[in-house]
C-alpha cells in the first residue's frame, strides 16, 4: 500500500498495523519479527506477551518526529505473533520455573532424572528458537527488507545477529542494558537471557566490538570477561556516567565517547531495563538507576550524525503490568528505533 496519502493526524485504526499504519509486509521498508519467548527469565515473567500490548499502545503514538520527519511513510510492519512459538515458550517456562526452584534450593541436579531431562529440553528449545529467528530474519534480509526483532526476553535476537553476520563480515553492537549478559551458561541454560552477549561474542566472529551502556548489575565473572577481552568489550557503567554528570560533565561528552568506541557498522540491542525503572517497572529484571528516554534519543541522533551505519536492532524485556505504561514507553522507543534504522538506510 502507498502511505504517501495516509493522514497522519487521524486516529490510529485498530484494524491497521503497527502505529496505525495501513501497510502490508510486501510494501513495508522495515519488517519487525515478534519473538514471544521468555523461557530462561530468572525474575519476573510477562515479556513474551508484550508484543500485543506494544501494538495496541503504538496506535496512540503521534507520527510527527522532528528529527526523522515522515520516515514512517516508508512503511513499518509488525508480523503477527507465531502462536506455536508462544505455546512452546509457555510450556518450557513452566519446566524452567520448576528447575530453577530445584537448583536454588541447593539440590544436586544429577540426582534428579526429571530435572536433568527438563534442562535438556529447555536448552534444545532455545536452540530451536535461535534457528527459527535466524530463518525468519535471513529470509527478510535476502528480500531486501530492513529487519528488527521485538521480544520477549533478551535471548531472542541471537539468530538475527547471526543472520546479519552472514551479510556483514564485521560490525559492532551497542548494547543498552542494566546487565552485561556475559554469563556463561547461566543456571545451566546455554542460551539464557543472561548469556546473550557471551554467546554472540563466542559464536559470531563478525561482531568485532561490543559497547555496553548503562551497566549497573553484574558479577565478577562478567567483569573478568570484559577485562580479558582485549578491548573487544567496552563498558560504560551507569555509576561512572552518573558520577561524571554529578560533577559537571555533559551527556554530550559521554555520548561522544560511546560513539567513538563504535565501529562504522552498528547493531543496536536495546534491553528496556537500561532505562530508569520508573519507565519500565514491569521489565523482567528491573534495577535502580538507568537512562531517561531523551538521553537515548540524543545518543541515537549523534550516532547517525557521526556517519555510522545502523544495520539492525532489537527491543526486548518490555514488561506487562496492571496498566499499559510499559507498553506505552516501549512503543515510543520502538518508533524511534524504526525511524533511526530507516534514516540510516534511506
Amino acid at each position: 500500500m502507498d502511505l504517501s496519502q495516509h493522514d497522519a493526524n487521524s486516529l490510529g485504526n485498530p484494524h491497521f498495523n503497527l502505529f496505525g499504519l495501513p501497510i502490508t509486509e510486501n510494501d513495508a521498508r522495515l519488517v519487525i519479527v515478534p519473538v514471544p519467548w521468555e523461557v530462561t527469565v530468572s525474575y519476573s515473567a510477562g515479556t513474551a506477551r508484550a508484543v500485543e500490548h506494544i501494538l495496541k499502545a503504538s496506535r496512540q503514538v503521534d507520527l510527527y518526529d522532528s528529527l526523522y520527519h515522515d520516515l514512517w511513510r516508508k512503511g513499518f510492519f509488525l508480523r503477527e505473533v507465531d502462536k506455536k512459538i508462544l505455546l512452546k515458550s509457555d510450556y518450557l517456562r513452566k519446566e524452567a520455573e520448576l528447575y530453577i526452584d530445584y537448583i536454588s534450593s541447593g539440590e544436586i541436579l544429577e540426582k534428579n532424572n526429571f530435572m536433568c531431562r527438563s534442562l535438556k529440553e529447555i536448552n534444545e528449545g532455545s536452540l530451536f528458537l535461535n534457528n527459527w529467528v535466524h530463518t525468519q530474519t535471513k529470509d527478510l534480509i535476502e528480500k531486501g527488507k530492513l529487519v528488527a526483532v521485538l521480544g520477549g526476553d533478551h535471548s531472542t535476537p541471537f539468530g538475527y545477529i547471526k543472520a546479519l553476520s552472514e551479510k556483514h563480515d564485521h560490525f559492532g553492537i551497542l548494547q543498552v542494558d542494566a546487565h552485561c549478559d556475559l554469563r556463561k551458561s547461566y543456571e545451566g541454560f546455554k542460551y539464557s537471557h543472561a548469556s546473550i552477549m557471551y554467546n554472540v561474542l563466542e559464536e559470531i566472529p563478525a561482531v568485532k566490538k561490543l559497547v555496553q551502556v548503562g551497566i549497573r548489575d553484574y558479577c565478577d565473572e562478567e567483569q573478568d570477561y570484559i577485562n580479558n577481552s582485549n578491548g573487544r568489550v567496552v563498558a560504560f557503567y551507569d555509576q561512572d556516567i552518573k558520577h561524571r554528570l554529578f560533577e559537571g560533565d555533559h551527556w554530550k561528552h559521554i555520548a561522544d565517547e560511546i560513539i567513538a568506541a563504535l565501529p562504522q557498522k552498528v547493531y543496536i540491542s536495546f534491553d528496556i531495563d537500561g532505562l530508569d525503572p520508573k519507565l519500565c517497572p514491569n521489565t523482567g529484571t528491573p534495577v535502580p538507576g538507568g537512562f531517561e528516554t531523551e538521553q537515548m534519543y540524543y545518543l541515537f541522533k549523534k550516532i547517525l550524525d557521526s556517519g555510522r551505519h545502523i544495520i539492525g536492532f532489537d527491543l526486548n524485556e518490555v514488561g506487562v503490568g496492571d496498566n499499559d505504561w510499559d507498553a506505552n514507553v516501549g512503543a515510543r522507543m520502538l518508533f524511534k528505533l524504526c525511524n533511526l534504522l530507516t534514516a540510516s538506510n534511506n
